[in-house]
């Protein structure tokens, strides 16, 4: 008989894992709370209006091909990506325009034109960016760090001989700093390290890497939204044979021994031979293991939680020539708006607002004429704070300040508005105190500190998703789900 696994959550990550064990043999079996797929990677539609709920981005395209590689299905018969360009469109308050172009000549010759930058200093950045990347990715995003395959690979021992140059001793923007001069592309660069809810003054250098896998070989989005992804990798598992099971809450995972036997649902008990989590890691120890007070419960309990997230999703009376898919207005002052962030722990007076039209790219998002706008501004995780007074007061300065970069009050271009606020990320995706990314990466050794795909205390009980090694981030969070179907098929050999 095929062993038996259960899986908690069918966010992506968890959707990569069910795929492969379920092409590899296993017995799958995916338990997901609410009554859709993709957890943060989720959709709504109100008035014609289709919003991408969360991830509005995919990068590295080729971890999702490798996913349906491995289980010999073509990821074009289940999802057509379509490539952005400009991958971002940067404004700033005196009136500076820049458009970030994935073809980095063009990139240079841009920055070149509207700042005090050479075009030698961005290419000299992206050749920093990809060593970070070559020296890390092998050890850091594609395997466990921890294995001691990974270690004495021969990835490890050059990555070893040229550890400096990964530059984890700095901070992201010293690092940047040292190859800019213009305060608008260290700003630009700075914003990186907020793709995994880090602080650019306080997290490694070695962040430096995320630009790197953005624009080589670029930035992408489906046909259809960030969703059509989380449809496909539930088609693929699916078609696999994994059995999935939505508006299914898992209550405990019942352990004997210190050994991960079984899930509780509705007074029922379910037994299998694995179990993976993937919920958030803090979750999945408070709740689902009912506060186990093991080592590793304890140690990522104290770990500081990344930054959360503000979002209101508009449906906007207008099409704005101005936009693009992806578009940046960023604050005045960028450490005075992270030290409001990390210790202040308030949504920044000045934040700087990030808006997501799908609908320039997929023009059945919104009715013709219409945009549907995915505003957010970096928040604090939840500390207790009046969420209430905050929200209003970030709703007015993110207008404000919208209204001045398109002249044009766009309050009166609103048709409705729904809003995302930290209190709503833990209570629709259990991600302690609505953290987007697990735990900040604002250390050294934050990769190190990660929870590890496979818990050390507790046998048989495995980690996927956002919280999990590698990171939050589309195509890491799918490498996840890679990693842990490859740590089970080898513990359970046929």
């Amino acid at each position: 008989m095929n062993k038996k696994i259960a899986i908690i959550g069918a966010g992506l990550g968890g959707l990569s894992a069910a795929s492969r064990l379920a092409h590899y043999g296993f017995d799958v079996h995916l338990f997901e709370k609410n009554s859709y797929a993709g957890g943060k990677a989720s959709q709504f539609i109100k008035n014609n209006f289709r919003f991408d709920k969360g991830p509005s981005l995919l990068t590295m395209p080729y971890v999702i091909e490798s996913l349906f590689e491995d289980c010999n299905e073509n990821l074009k018969d289940f999802l057509e990506l379509k490539k952005i360009e400009p991958v971002c469109k940067y404004f700033y308050n005196d009136g500076t325009i820049i458009n970030a172009y994935s073809d980095i000549n063009k990139f240079s010759d841009e920055i070149w034109f509207k700042t005090k930058e050479s075009r030698e200093s961005l290419k000299n950045f992206f050749e920093y960016s990809k060593i970070i990347f070559e020296l890390t990715a092998e050890i850091f995003l594609f395997n466990n760090p921890k294995d001691l395959k990974t270690i004495f690979s021969k990835s490890a021992f050059k990555t070893l001989l040229q550890l400096h140059k990964i530059d984890s001793l700095r901070t992201v923007h010293k690092a940047v700093s040292s190859f800019f001069t213009d305060k608008k592309i260290i700003q630009l660069f700075d914003r990186y390290a907020t793709y995994n809810g880090s602080n650019p003054f306080e997290a490694p250098a070695t962040l430096n890497i995320i630009p790197f896998v953005e624009y080589n070989p670029g930035s992408f989005l489906p046909k259809g939204g960030i969703y059509k992804i989380t449809e496909a990798l539930l088609n693929l598992a699916q078609k696999k044979g994994a059995k999935v099971y939505f508006s299914s809450n898992v209550e405990e995972i019942i352990l004997k021994d210190k050994i991960a036997i079984g899930l509780k649902m509705n007074n029922e008990s379910l037994f299998f031979d694995a179990i993976i989590s993937n919920a958030d890691v803090n979750f999945t120890f408070k709740k689902l293991l009912k506060d186990i007070h093991t080592k590793e419960a304890k140690r990522y309990s104290k770990l500081k939680p990344s930054f959360s997230g503000l979002v209101f999703y508009w449906g906007i009376d207008q099409e704005f020539k101005e936009l693009e898919t992806h578009n940046i207005i960023f604050s005045e002052n960028y450490k005075l708006e992270f030290d409001q962030l990390t210790k202040q722990k308030i949504i920044p007076i000045d934040p700087t607002i990030y808006i997501y039209i799908s609908s320039k790219l997929n023009s059945e998002d919104a009715p013709t004429g219409n945009e549907n706008w995915f505003v957010m501004v970096n928040a604090p995780y939840d500390n207790g704070q009046d969420w209430e007074k905050q929200i209003e007061t970030a709703r007015k300065t993110v207008i404000k300040k919208i209204s001045l970069t398109l002249k044009t009050n766009i309050e009166s271009k609103i048709l409705f508005e729904e809003i995302l606020t930290p209190i709503d990320i833990e209570n629709q995706t259990s991600s302690y105190r609505g953290s987007i990314y697990g735990i900040s990466s604002d250390t050294k050794a934050a990769a190190f500190v990660r929870q590890s795909n496979k818990s050390k205390t507790i046998r048989n009980l495995y980690f996927c998703g956002g919280s999990a090694h590698p990171g939050g981030g589309i195509p890491l969070v799918i490498l996840s789900g890679k990693i842990v179907s490859d740590m089970i098929k080898k513990d359970f050999p046929k």
